[in-house]
């Protein structure tokens, strides 16, 4: 099996997971659960964006990654955002150069993967 493919198995895997643990609860306590699985807090997390199986974009140094919450409803956004130094040669490394960009990620068709950086 792909990189890709089990990626997504286990994206989908998540989901179903996530979605059959939110049955029975109330609406805000889905809310909290929805926001305390989508918001990460760390010291090193790397984000890498996929075209097809190769990587496209690497964010390194990122030490939140936050749900969009609606400014009237206070309800959670279909993206999540942050800042990182965009790993511009893909080297894991933040050279001299590479900047700490902002950086959003759509719900919708985005291949990603976030993890923390073992290094």
């Amino acid at each position: 099996m792909s990189a890709m493919k089990m990626r997504a198995v286990c994206a989908l895997l998540t989901g179903v997971i996530g979605v059959f643990s939110l049955q029975g609860c109330t609406q805000e306590q889905q809310n909290k659960i929805s926001r305390d699985i989508q918001n990460w807090t760390g010291t090193n997390g790397v984000l890498e964006f996929y075209a097809g199986d190769k990587v496209a974009r690497r964010f390194l140094k990122i030490d939140k990654l936050s749900t969009a919450m609606g400014t009237q409803d206070n309800l959670p956004r279909p993206y999540r955002y942050g800042y990182g130094v965009m790993d511009e040669n893909l080297n894991f490394v933040a050279d001299p150069g590479e900047k700490r960009v902002y950086f959003e990620i759509s719900d919708y068709g985005t291949n990603y993967l976030f993890f923390e950086n073992p290094h």
